[in-house]
């Protein structure tokens, strides 16, 4: 049985290792999961996977967004399947080559997700890039689309917004993992938020999501610990 903070992942969108570190031996016991991003993988490379490591037991995302030809992804994917992470992210893009060879550069040693569309994108933003109008008017079908191409390459889930789970969790089973991004509790409120497609964390598990990215509602925080406790509690009361 999961505790309500073990859905809960924490963004560690810092500009160094160090403000990195101070955050995860705070939140050590509160979140289940650290997730390194593209702006502190590349100020720390490695060194961040191992520093979590070190300070805490909770899970870790690398979250990298892999977009490439597919030798180059499959290559990359060797390297970060030894470095004992739990999970990685490949673009769905254009590509299920692509997907299929991050998977097995993998080898079964770090969990492959698939990133659908970014929760920053709307449906102007689609038309805009020259896809088809039925994707523009409808987001979620696109995200559908990209779902099962993971799924039919060997991904073990998807990163996807919170109100697309319920309709990925009914066509793809209980098993495949949804990341969900863009969560939103109605305490925390940001005008300046670039994210589009968000939900509440009630409504995310409400949808089955089984993992929360919460990222400014808890940094911005006064006391970091206090917002992912709130946190927790929301999502017990939705469990």
């Amino acid at each position: 049985m999961r505790a309500p903070k073990d859905y809960i992942v924490f963004p560690l969108d810092l500009p160094t290792v160090e403000q990195a570190a101070r955050y995860v031996r705070r939140l050590s016991g509160y979140v289940g999961m650290f997730k390194v991003g593209l702006e502190l993988f590349v100020r720390g490379g490695n060194r961040i996977v191992r520093t979590v490591q070190g300070e805490s037991d909770a899970k870790i995302f690398l979250d990298l967004k892999l977009h490439d030809i597919p030798e180059t992804v499959r290559r990359a994917m060797v390297q970060v399947a030894g470095w004992k992470v739990d999970f990685t992210t490949v673009h769905c893009g254009e590509s299920p080559r692509m997907l299929e060879a991050a998977v097995q550069g993998g080898k079964g040693a770090v969990k492959v997700l698939g990133v659908t569309v970014l929760t920053s994108v709307t449906g102007e933003d689609i038309g805009a890039a020259g896809f088809e109008k039925r994707y523009s008017e409808n987001v979620e079908d696109l995200v559908m689309l990209r779902a099962k191409m993971a799924r039919d390459a060997g991904c073990a889930g998807v990163v996807c917004a919170g109100a697309e789970v319920k309709r990925i969790r009914d066509a793809f089973g209980p098993d495949f993992i949804t990341m969900v991004p863009g969560i939103r509790p109605a305490w925390s409120v940001d005008d300046t938020d670039d994210q589009k497609r968000v939900v509440t964390p009630a409504m995310a598990i409400e949808n089955g999501a089984d993992y929360l990215v919460v990222g400014r509602p808890i940094r911005d925080a006064e006391e970091p610990e206090i917002a992912a406790e709130m946190l927790a509690s929301e999502i017990a009361g939705a469990l």
